[in-house]
């Protein structure tokens, strides 16, 4: 392959990616409705996108190799920085945001259902810092509870059926630490929008579903569609309803 059809902004590479975007719509059993009850975390599906990409990440749909947009310029606007901070990435793919955060300095863990995409991000960084791992966020490892000064998702819960976004987030909430907070990235929409998915984008309501499930939310903000991310989005950091 070309360095130029590799370069996530030639065409080549989103001729491919359209390609397999709708390869993966037609073998994703959840595509027009919801998850299949015996694979609600649509495991197989996941699992079947990093092995049909062949290390191709144009094959990736959510793989652009770099950070996202959103997440990149909410690390650069931390007065205080996050040097030192132990942090979780959630879902972390082929570990761009993971690298970002660990540039800035904080002491990175980060997991993914599939691992193919472990495998493939430690390919990517063979120097990295970053502690990577195959884990599944509803069975977390036991010596992660409470034990993050930040817990970042960005496009997990939105791949997620609305009828797991309570266990989900309970589940986030169960790794910060005292005084942690979580920053959580997804497409937004409005209260009972019509939605195809997945993904499926989250409406306002999930900030009240997180503090029943122990999260309140500290600042939201509502960020309309730019050249950078394309669609409506939410930026939330929420901190432990129990934490002054």
């Amino acid at each position: 392959m070309t360095q130029s059809a590799a370069d996530p902004a030639s065409p080549a590479f989103a001729a491919r990616r359209a390609d397999a975007r709708q390869a993966l719509d037609a073998i994703d059993p959840a595509k027009g409705g919801d998850a299949n009850p015996a694979d609600p975390v649509r495991r197989a599906w996941f699992e079947a996108v990093y092995a049909l990409a062949d290390e191709d990440p144009a094959r990736v749909p959510w793989a652009n190799l770099a950070p996202h947009p959103l997440t990149k310029a909410w690390i650069s606007l931390q007065a205080r920085g996050i040097c030192g901070l132990r942090a979780l990435d959630v879902g972390c793919g082929l570990g761009d945001n993971a690298e970002c955060f660990s540039a800035a300095g904080a002491k990175v863990t980060a997991f993914d259902l599939v691992d193919e995409a472990i495998r493939w991000a430690k390919r990517r960084f063979p120097s990295t810092e970053v502690d990577y791992r195959a884990a599944d966020l509803f069975a977390l490892p036991e010596g992660w509870r409470q034990s993050f000064d930040l817990v970042h998702e960005c496009y997990t819960l939105q791949a997620l059926s609305t009828a797991l976004l309570p266990q989900a987030l309970a589940a986030l909430a169960s790794m910060l630490a005292p005084g942690g907070k979580l920053l959580l990235i997804a497409r937004a929409r409005d209260e009972g929008a019509d939605m195809e998915g997945p993904p499926w984008p989250l409406p306002p309501s999930i900030f009240a579903e997180a503090e029943r499930q122990g999260l309140r939310a500290l600042a939201i903000e509502d960020i309309a569609a730019t050249p950078q991310v394309g669609r409506r989005h939410w930026r939330a950091l929420l901190g432990r309803v129990n934490d002054v």
